[in-house]
């Protein structure tokens, strides 16, 4: 049987780290050395999302951690919950560029993302089975 487990911190923060580098490092790149057009604007929302995502990686893993779940939150678990938080990132600040963003938007937003993360958890509750203990003999 197939148990799952969180991951290693020390893969978390590595992933972590990477993914910020790679998010802040092109956002540094993009607003040093580029002008608005339209491709860089489409990269800008691609960084803030992996650079979010890294950032929120460990928080995640922290939450998981604290608060466990049935069936526990194995690493696709947590890595999906905090790209869910670069993308409500990317979504904003796309939002903002077009100076459409409001508080109740962001909110409703913000709850459709977690109403889906909830139906998914769920999902996977519903799939998942207790491992077999094994009889001494």
């Amino acid at each position: 049987m197939n148990t799952k487990s969180p991951p290693p911190f020390l893969a978390i923060i590595l992933t972590s780290i990477l993914l910020a580098f790679i998010g802040f490092g092109g956002l540094a790149w993009l607003f040093l050395d580029t002008l608005p057009t339209l491709g860089y604007r489409w990269l800008f929302f691609f960084f803030a999302t992996l650079a979010a995502s890294g950032i929120f990686l460990p928080v995640v893993y922290f939450l998981s951690r604290r608060f466990p779940s049935t069936p526990p939150a194995d690493g696709q678990v947590i890595i999906r919950q905090s790209t869910w938080f670069g993308v409500y990132v990317g979504i904003l600040a796309w939002l903002q560029l077009g100076r459409v963003l409001t508080l109740p938007i962001a909110i409703f937003i913000a709850a459709g993302l977690i109403i889906i993360e909830l139906l998914l958890r769920m999902w996977e509750k519903s799939r998942w089975q207790p491992p077999e203990e094994t009889p001494d003999a």
